[in-house]
């Protein structure tokens, strides 16, 4: 062997040994990696397992949620609506109108068990409830994520992942299939963003998601099967949506509300948040007296604010070594937070002057009725030149766009004009002789044409100076010709006369068909304002 064939022999030993060696050093780091990896993983799994063992204490909110049907309070009507919703043989979508704190989301919860139990739904033993909330379920608009609907993560966001480094798109599913032939309740539903609100259509009418990527190719061979079939065929999402808002129907797209029923759920009473407040107290196995009770309920604005109230009294109560807390305890929170009264008005009792309770409603929907006290004042005047003060109403309303805007008096500043004219052309009021100052005594400004016929009682009785019964109240709006005229909301503003005490209504004739069931109080159907003032002031 010449000296040139040794000289290329040595050179091809060494670069073999140095690709072994190479080697041989990638090995031993990765051994070193691997050794590195599991020692911190056992650390991890032991930090993890630490954590695991230690456990608070439940929080009293979640121990005092209502547990069965029979213990959600004041939704009677609403719940009846809501089993008739989902606990057929055909459930339907839905979307729930309330306030803060009256048990929407407790009620979905549990319709949906009680729909599981009948054996008449669809719904299987473990179907599936999904909670979204509207305000924080925000998506990218790339499709990287999409918490409702699902999404696709690409190659290219996927960093390192086995699907990742073979150039596969990964399906993610959404709340839309993971609520899968269950109930997917998203609350605050009127806070999701339009593109979702167009895609959750979407789902509702497909009952199926179908997802899209520009790295997918039907030809591609190293696509599992599984994948071909998600993206040609889809994701079940056959479910159930119930939404929940504290909004009123015209803050949902149209769209969306013609593919769901729409059921109203009323702000609580006093008595309600009473018991819900009792049943805490029960729950938290601490000793409450019917009038702390009742103290919590007339500062509690839903059942929410009445059990926070309750927990931070028990904990002072606690703090103080007593298992019942006291009247000191429970003023203690209230002089602390922003609660306001509650207390429903006290009503004057036997006659009175140019005083008169006027009913009304408020809230979208399914309404709440209110007792408006309507207070008339009238005060002589010398100069010929009497007016009219209006206090407690909204006097202009504004309608329109940021191009064009119109305003103009509000309904009851009409209803008032109508009503002087009428009684100016009856020969009762001269606006020449006095002043008139009318008072709405109400914690929220007032609109509507319905308090027409109890503000035109309160002037005639401030005129002629004959009082009015107090147990007595009124609606109904006042036409120019003097006719008494049908208004809306009569079985709320029946049930406000209810609870507040009144043993007569005054109405429009043609609302006494309205009236869905017998009330306590008694009705009287009248046609025209001479009618109405025969009846009220009788003999008088």
């Amino acid at each position: 062997m010449d000296g040139y064939s040794l000289v290329m022999l040595g050179g091809q030993i060494i670069f073999m040994g140095a690709i072994l060696f190479f080697v041989y050093a990638q090995w031993k780091m990765q051994q070193g990696s691997n050794v590195w990896l599991g020692a911190e993983m056992a650390c991890e799994q032991e930090r993890l397992e630490r954590m695991r063992s230690v456990e608070l204490s439940t929080v009293w909110s979640e121990e005092v949620r209502p547990r069965a049907m029979d213990e959600l309070e004041g939704q009677e009507q609403g719940l009846r609506m809501l089993k008739a919703a989902l606990c057929s043989s055909h459930p339907q979508h839905v979307i729930i109108y309330g306030p803060s704190g009256v048990g929407k989301t407790t009620a979905a919860r549990l319709v949906l068990q009680e729909a599981v139990a009948s054996g008449r739904t669809p719904f299987a033993p473990e179907a599936p409830f999904i909670e979204l909330d509207g305000t924080t379920g925000r998506f990218d608009e790339r499709g990287i994520a999409d918490p409702l609907i699902g999404s696709v993560h690409d190659p290219i966001f996927q960093g390192a992942g086995k699907m990742g480094m073979a150039g596969i798109p990964q399906p993610k599913m959404g709340a839309v299939s993971k609520a899968h032939g269950g109930v997917l309740f998203i609350d605050e539903i009127g806070e999701l963003h339009p593109i979702q609100q167009n895609k959750l259509l979407k789902v509702l009418e497909d009952r199926k998601v179908f997802l899209e990527s520009s790295y997918y190719h039907p030809e591609d061979t190293r696509i599992p099967e599984v994948l071909h079939d998600i993206f040609l065929r889809g994701i079940p999402a056959d479910f159930r949506l119930v939404g929940a808002t504290t909004r009123g129907p015209e803050s949902i797209p149209e769209a969306l509300r013609s593919r769901c029923v729409e059921i109203f759920f009323l702000p609580l009473r006093s008595e309600h948040i009473r018991r819900i407040v009792q049943q805490g107290a029960c729950r938290m196995g601490v000793t409450l007296k019917e009038e702390e009770a009742c103290l919590i309920a007339e500062w509690s604005g839903n059942g929410r604010d009445g059990i926070n109230l309750l927990q931070l009294a028990a904990g002072l109560a606690e703090n103080a070594g007593r298992k019942e807390m006291n009247r000191e305890d429970i003023f203690q929170v209230i002089q602390n937070g922003s609660y306001s009264l509650q207390r429903t008005p006290i009503l004057p009792t036997g006659e009175r002057i140019g005083r008169v309770s006027g009913l009304g409603v408020y809230g979208k929907g399914r309404q709440s009725g209110i007792l408006l006290e309507i207070e008339v004042r009238s005060v002589p005047v010398s100069n010929g030149q009497g007016r009219v003060e209006m206090m407690g109403i909204i006097e202009e309303e504004e309608l329109g766009n940021e191009q064009r805007r119109h305003r103009y008096k509000s309904k009851v500043r009409n209803s008032i004009d109508i009503v002087l004219a009428v009684l100016q052309a009856e020969g009762v009021y001269d606006p020449s002789q006095c002043d008139l100052y009318v008072h709405f005594n109400s914690a929220v400004p007032v609109d509507g044409p319905s308090a027409g016929l109890a503000m035109a009682i309160a002037i005639y009785s401030a005129l002629r100076k004959i009082p009015i019964p107090q147990e007595l109240g009124i609606t109904g709006e006042i036409g120019l010709s003097g006719d008494v005229r049908p208004v809306g909301g009569i079985q709320a503003k029946l049930e406000a006369a209810e609870q507040s005490g009144l043993r007569q209504v005054l109405l429009p004739i043609e609302n006494t068909k309205d009236i869905q069931r017998s009330q306590s109080v008694e009705v009287f159907g009248v046609t025209t304002l001479q009618e109405a003032l025969g009846r009220v002031f009788m003999a008088k």
